[in-house]
């Protein structure tokens, strides 16, 4: 199965979950499960391959200017985490299913999952690391879904934004820290930037790449001092607790470590700065979790702990300490994922997670009894369990690392650490399932049913077969994990007795004194309540509210509402810059010579400077500036098309009117003047600041014309392209639906969504009581004349043909003459916007025969399937094509795909200024007949009018 396909199908398959939840709770399961088995299944069709040493990769070419491509490649490393991510989600899907309540929203959740399952595996699978930051954010934003899916607890609520403010701060420092890496590197793909690691470490850009990625990796995987957030995404349901805490997102720091371990490790930096976070994290982990009440608050510090000891050997620096931590997250995976579907059964049934609640559950709930058993001794490091090897290859390795040239601080701590680990399973052990049974139960504890107990018993299976068969069972998928985290071929021997070593006594002191621990366990709490620690919750909350604070102030401080102020320090700032550009920069002389200018522009400059000044002392009178605006358009029109522009001629004069006629709309809800403003004195400094930013922008104008410009221009290039490119000999229309047809792409789109928020806004609006006091209101001046002319309503119902004729002329000369879809919809929608003037709104709206939100609608879906048809021929998005017809009798003619794009463009144009124009037009208030007769000529005048809304 190709990479795409295995990479696409969690984010394909999380739409049927929420869909076929309405056919019942297992319909929506099943296709959660189906999808996450064909991936797994297509996954497990490489296995041959990997174990072979070979890597699969599958490329697409997405931004390559950018260097961002969809590169996937899958190796040893790529597999193992894949595996975990596919498997163990699986199992979830189905412990999930009969754990959830009837209560919670499944389809929903089983979306959250399959999506954040989706980015998971892209981390896991990318080969270009600008793509896998996207897949990297992805797990943040899907992960803050999941561990806030009970919305209505507070602390769900809360889990899920420290979680997400945490992760996210370190996706930003990873970002800048890859972007730092594939500049070193000279490119963003993995197999390239994992060949250059002597030019990476001898950069002087390594340490403050390694710090930035590290950031990332450290409060992903919960390590020391960002560690705080996991336990507090506790409050998520187990099943998300079991799958992003055991087997997912918390390993994905552990895996870009393990990624980048060729290229970023042996150095001193790397040594001390992950190894000692490791460590720290382990001990601090592993003793906050004795003392926790709360099974998945224990849980959780011991995931933290067990992180930190995966963290800690990855920063030794050595093969095989690489090969003890690749061996330790296939372990970790399985008994901690079964742990924590076993306290979610515990809490399932007793109703309660509360340690001090709980004992002699042994009686009531054998079976989960059994799971928990295998999988805390496991964790504990006691043979022959899988948890047990892995621990004492972390404990050789720890036997034999200097820290500052000390040979004893690693070793005694991870001693320590080892020691408090197997006392909090110990505990998990004695103090919930052993002793006497209670009759003080918050419910009746009992085992579940299979669906419930089958997935971590599945689980604790594999901790058994892994520890007494490691050597054949995970040795293998073990040996080409480490091939790929070294880059070399490492000796990976597996096996459950290595003999008397070091290991050995220290792993025998561990245990024996975790049982002690154990018992003298009251006595400690007690010392450790009594001790004053810090609290990282409450840090963390007066880090955010200072933070928040801060940028109250700020915000308050630069946004006060004042446009004025805004346009101020714009026009500021905008001219310091170009003045210091002028200051610094080689303007060289002028090289064109000044061309005589004719009485007309003369005239048309003085009608334009003659308008400006009007409108800014006339500004109170809204209706007049409005018509000195319209001049002003008018004039710079005019301009257009002097300087050999018609096409900006046509659009200028058409957005004119439309905007005119809407603007006069929006007047009618106004008063008809300004209220007075501020003093002369500001208004001076006003009019300095604006004639200064105008002389220097007529300044860099006059630089620019009389100068001639370098050889290699950009008009150059698409005066040189337009035909033989885009077929076209209209180097406007060419650029805007060919060359930058992307940027059109996304115009049409935000002017379709200016017209919906209009729209919504006056839904909103005419909802309340301003409905009924529009259509009711009584004029402040009598009405003279007919509001609907018949002159005029004859002459426009005359030229709305007319006008349609000229759009489509328009529309289809615009690839090689001046025109094109923008302006053609502009046409078509004055001419319909003459039909609403002439005859009214209610005239117009009972001939209504398309929405105006479908032909909105309309047009993006064209565009974008003209831009889409490009893939089938393997080009990139909205590339066109074009060719020559012949069809009889008709002589040969031009047909180009930028045609169709082009027509969702008109589409959209029309139906945004429409559908603009209606929502202000529902507002308009004019008393008018509406007429039964044709022409709406009402020869009964003493009839009693009924008043309706009117443009």
């Amino acid at each position: 199965m190709s990479l795409f396909l295995i990479a696409a199908l969690p984010f394909l398959g999380a739409v049927f979950p929420a869909l076929l939840i309405r056919a019942g709770r297992n319909s929506a399961a099943s296709a959660a499960g189906l999808t996450t088995l064909l991936a797994f299944v297509g996954l497990m069709l490489h296995l041959p391959a990997i174990l072979r040493g070979e890597t699969i990769t599958a490329s697409m070419e997405w931004m390559p200017g950018l260097g961002l491509n969809v590169n996937f490649f899958l190796d040893g490393l790529g597999f193992l985490f894949a595996s975990l991510i596919l498997g163990i989600g699986l199992l979830i899907i189905l412990y999930a299913r009969f754990y959830l309540s009837r209560q919670d929203p499944m389809g929903q959740f089983y979306t959250y999952l399959l999506l954040f399952q989706g980015a998971m595996v892209g981390i896991v699978t990318s080969n270009n690391i600008l793509l896998l930051l996207i897949f990297w954010e992805l797990t943040s934003l899907s992960s803050f879904l999941l561990i806030g899916y009970w919305k209505h607890l507070p602390e769900g609520r809360q889990g899920a934004r420290m979680a997400l403010t945490v992760t996210g701060a370190g996706g930003l420092a990873m970002i800048g820290g890859m972007l730092i890496l594939g500049n070193i590197a000279g490119s963003y793909d993995l197999t390239v930037i994992l060949q250059h690691k002597e030019a990476i470490q001898a950069s002087p850009l390594y340490f403050p790449a390694l710090l930035l990625i590290l950031a990332g990796c450290f409060t992903k995987s919960a390590q020391f001092p960002f560690h705080f957030w996991l336990p507090h995404a506790m409050a998520a349901p187990t099943p998300v607790s079991a799958y992003l805490h055991s087997a997912t997102m918390v390993k994905a720091g552990i895996f870009l470590m393990a990624r980048m371990w060729p290229v970023l490790s042996g150095t001193p930096e790397w040594f001390y700065i992950v190894s000692t976070a490791g460590l720290v994290t382990m001990v601090v982990g592993a003793v906050i979790a004795l003392f926790k009440d709360d099974l998945k608050a224990l849980l959780a510090f011991s995931t933290v702990s067990h992180l930190g000891l995966i963290t800690m050997l990855l920063g030794f620096g050595t093969k095989a300490a690489a090969i003890a931590a690749i061996f330790h997250i296939i372990n970790h995976a399985t008994f901690k994922a079964a742990l924590f579907m076993s306290a979610g059964i515990v809490d399932h049934e007793a109703h309660t997670r509360d340690i001090k609640r709980l004992g002699g559950l042994r009686h009531l709930m054998p079976v989960t009894f059994t799971i928990v058993l295998v999988a805390s001794l496991s964790m504990a490091g006691i043979p022959p369990l899988n948890g047990f090897i892995s621990k004492e290859m972390m404990l050789e390795e720890a036997a034999h690392t200097y820290w500052l040239g000390n040979h004893y601080i690693v070793p005694a701590l991870a001693v320590v650490a080892a020691l408090f680990s197997a006392a909090y399973s110990f505990r998990y052990i004695g103090h919930v399932f052993l002793g006497p049974k209670r009759d003080d139960y918050p419910g009746h504890p009992h085992d579940p049913g299979f669906g419930l107990w089958a997935a971590p018993a599945l689980l604790v299976v594999l901790v058994i077969i892994i520890g007494l068969f490691s050597g054949q069972v995970a040795e293998p998928l073990v040996q080409v994990v480490a091939d790929a985290v070294t880059q070399g071929h490492p000796h990976v021997h597996l096996k459950l007795w290595h003999g008397v070593t070091p290991a050995l006594y220290m792993s025998a002191v561990a245990v024996f004194g975790g049982l002690i621990l154990l018992m003298a366990h009251k006595k400690l709490e007690a010392i450790w309540n009594a001790l004053p620690r810090p609290e990282a919750k409450v840090i963390f909350d007066t880090l955010i509210a200072a933070f928040n604070g801060v940028a109250d102030r700020m915000t308050h401080g630069l946004h006060n509402g004042s446009i004025t102020r805004y346009g101020l320090v714009m026009i500021l700032f905008s001219t310091g810059v170009g003045f210091v550009a002028f200051k610094t920069g080689s303007l060289g002389a002028p090289t064109r010579e000044l061309q005589s200018t004719g009485a007309l522009p003369l005239l048309a400059w003085f009608a334009l400077i003659l308008a400006t000044g009007m409108i800014l002392i006339h500004h109170r009178n809204r209706l007049l500036a409005l018509i000195l605006i319209g001049v002003v358009g008018l004039v710079v029109s005019m301009s257009f098309n002097y300087l050999s522009a018609p096409d900006l001629a046509l659009t200028q004069i058409s957005v004119e009117v439309v905007t005119i006629i809407l603007m006069l709309l929006a007047l009618n809800f106004l008063p008809k003047e300004t209220p007075r403003e501020d003093p002369i004195s500001t208004h001076a400094r006003d009019g300095l600041i604006a004639s200064v930013a105008g002389l220097g922008i007529g300044g860099l104008i006059y630089a620019l014309m009389t100068r001639d410009f370098a050889a290699e221009t950009i008009s150059g290039f698409h005066l040189a392209n337009s035909y033989k490119g885009g077929g076209g000999t209209n180097v406007v229309n060419v650029i805007l639906v060919d060359f930058r047809g992307f940027d059109t792409f996304g115009e049409i789109i935000v002017l379709g969504i200016a017209a919906m928020v209009i729209y919504a806004l006056t839904e909103a609006v005419l909802g309340t009581k301003v409905r009924a006091y529009l259509l009711n209101r009584k004029p402040d001046l009598p009405q003279d004349g007919d509001p609907h002319p018949l002159m005029m309503v004859v002459a426009t119902r005359v030229m709305m043909p007319l006008a349609l004729l000229v759009a489509a002329y328009i529309f289809f000369r615009g690839h090689n003459l001046p025109g094109g879809g923008f302006i053609a919809g502009l046409i078509a929608a004055i001419a319909i916007i003459m039909q609403y003037m002439a005859s009214g709104f209610g005239w117009a709206q009972e001939r209504q025969k398309i929405y105006y939100h479908g032909i909105i609608g309309a047009g993006v879906l064209i565009a974008a399937a003209t831009g889409m048809g490009a893939w089938f021929n393997d080009l990139p998005f909205l590339t066109s094509a074009f060719g020559y017809i012949h069809w009889e009798p008709l002589h040969e003619f031009e047909w180009a795909t930028a045609a169709l794009f082009d027509l969702g463009v008109f589409l959209a144009v029309v139906g945004a200024v429409l559908l603009a124009l209606e929502s202000l037009s529902r507002f308009a208030w004019q008393p008018g007949m509406v007429s039964e007769h044709a022409m709406d000529i009402n020869p009964a005048r003493d009839d009693e009018p009924k008043i309706e809304s009117e443009v």
